[in-house]
């Protein structure tokens, strides 16, 4: 019964994930160009996919069929560029046909993958988001990968030590590796260089600490525009406060025990993290009062309405292809420690499938996670890439020659960690969110919000002590 009741929880935890993690980091040149050079690599991906599925079809014969069901929670050809992945697949292994079903965004691929579950036909292989790793396990959704790595030896050793820790720490459940990296980003801090010289701030010197992020957003507001913009709407607040939280812990701990059955929201230091948050809106007046919505930031930023917004790496390509000024990128300005959260989606295997089927999931995931196809989606997607062994390629390093302000996206991630990632996380993300709101429209104070944030958590998570 418990069981059934963690399932149908899912549901709302990736409608709530959806709005606050659209992943991804960058783009491959500038302007009109780099745009038009992306629907140009679209379409010749298309073109090429169309023919090689055709080869492939005729090939198939009795070939091992695999359904992979994927999101995309970004704009542009990822849907085309996946689909090339697996025809890329089904041509070099003829005996296994990986057929990609596009589900939509996070929330609708993991109700859909819930409701053939439960109809006794799950995909094969899937891709959800990391922080729904400790329901993937509770519920039986997706299996273990460990005896997948241990049966590759060697190679499965080095092929998993070769994914950057900030993204492999969020693969764990109770010592178990539950999924590998895919789709994933942190936050990043964007700013206008234009709005900073007309403030007489230099456009190479970001702000670095909460202070001068307060002195430069005062800066910078006027009638015209915000000094920064936050995004406080549910579903999004959870992986900023996870940021800010993180910069101002003494020891670094975050939101969360790594067992995902402990929430630590009422610390004197995350009431602190919080009272910033509406020190902004309330004191500086540098910040738009109100709840401000994650998929509002950016059009705010390239239209000139606010200065500096804190958001998804994955908004790289969008702000460089539309921004018509110059722009920067930086760290999320510290305070006790410099600090981000990670986000985005891991592949899993449906746990309960034929031993053929699931090495074939296997196979077709160390197939699309190569170092060389990491990288390339890297490019083509704008999502982080995710093993270190792709910053050794000319790819990665041409990438970044031509979008520098890409690179913090890596350079950050020693300072990264997960995102609140608790059991029942749809509940504990309300929870959060709905008492951070309540905060900022003025219903509660932030030890009053924050306390009561974690009574309703404790009583949650009661089930899984």
């Amino acid at each position: 019964m418990k069981k059934m009741k963690h399932l149908s929880a899912i549901t709302l935890a990736m409608i709530m994930a959806a709005a606050g993690v659209l992943t991804g980091c960058g783009g491959n040149s500038t302007g009109a160009a780099k745009a038009e050079q992306k629907e140009t690599n679209a379409e010749s991906a298309s073109a090429d996919t169309d023919s090689a599925k055709a080869e492939t079809q005729e090939n198939a014969g009795d070939a091992l069929r695999l359904t992979f069901y994927y999101p995309v929670n970004v704009g542009g050809s990822a849907a085309q560029l996946i689909e090339k992945i697996c025809t890329d697949f089904n041509l070099e292994n003829p005996d296994i046909v990986v057929e990609p079903v596009y589900t939509g965004n996070y929330d609708d691929t993991v109700t859909k993958i819930q409701t053939a579950v439960q109809g006794g036909t799950p995909p094969d292989v899937f891709v959800s988001l990391a922080t729904q790793r400790f329901t993937m396990s509770s519920t039986g959704m997706a299996m273990p990968l460990d005896d997948f790595i241990a049966a590759d030896g060697e190679e499965g050793k080095a092929f998993i030590s070769d994914f950057l820790p900030g993204f492999m720490e969020d693969s764990y459940v109770d010592g178990k590796i539950y999924s590998i990296p895919f789709q994933r980003s942190t936050e990043i801090l964007y700013y206008n260089k234009d709005l900073f010289k007309e403030a007489g701030l230099d456009p190479e010197k970001p702000p670095r600490t909460w202070e001068e992020l307060a002195d430069y957003a005062v800066k910078l507001t006027n009638s015209d525009h915000y000094g920064v913009g936050i995004a406080l709407n549910s579903g999004s607040a959870q992986w900023t406060f996870t940021g800010f939280a993180l910069q101002n812990s003494k020891d670094g701990k975050n939101l969360m025990s790594e067992d995902g059955k402990t929430v630590y929201f009422n610390t004197p230091e995350n009431v602190e993290a919080l009272q910033f948050w509406l020190d902004l809106q309330n004191k500086y007046k540098c910040m738009a009062e109100g709840i401000v919505q994650w998929t509002d930031l950016p059009t705010q930023f390239l239209a000139g309405e606010v200065a500096m917004i804190y958001h998804t790496t994955g908004n790289m390509a969008n702000i460089n292809s539309n921004a018509k000024f110059e722009f920067g990128t930086a760290f999320m300005p510290g305070h006790a420690r410099d600090a981000a959260p990670t986000g985005g989606g891991n592949f899993y295997i449906s746990n309960g499938i034929a031993k053929e089927r699931a090495d074939a999931a296997w196979k077709f995931i160390k197939f699309a996670t190569s170092t060389e196809r990491a990288a390339q989606w890297s490019l083509d997607t704008g999502y982080v890439a995710t093993r270190q062994s792709c910053y050794d390629t000319d790819l990665m390093k041409d990438y970044y020659a031509k979008v520098p302000q890409a690179s913090i996206a890596y350079e950050q991630l020693p300072y990264a960690k997960p995102e609140l990632t608790t059991y029942n996380a749809a509940e504990i993300w309300r929870i959060l969110n709905d008492n951070i709101q309540a905060a900022v429209v003025g219903d509660m104070t932030a030890q009053e919000a924050l306390d009561q944030a974690q009574e309703e958590a404790e009583e949650v998570l009661a089930d899984f002590q």
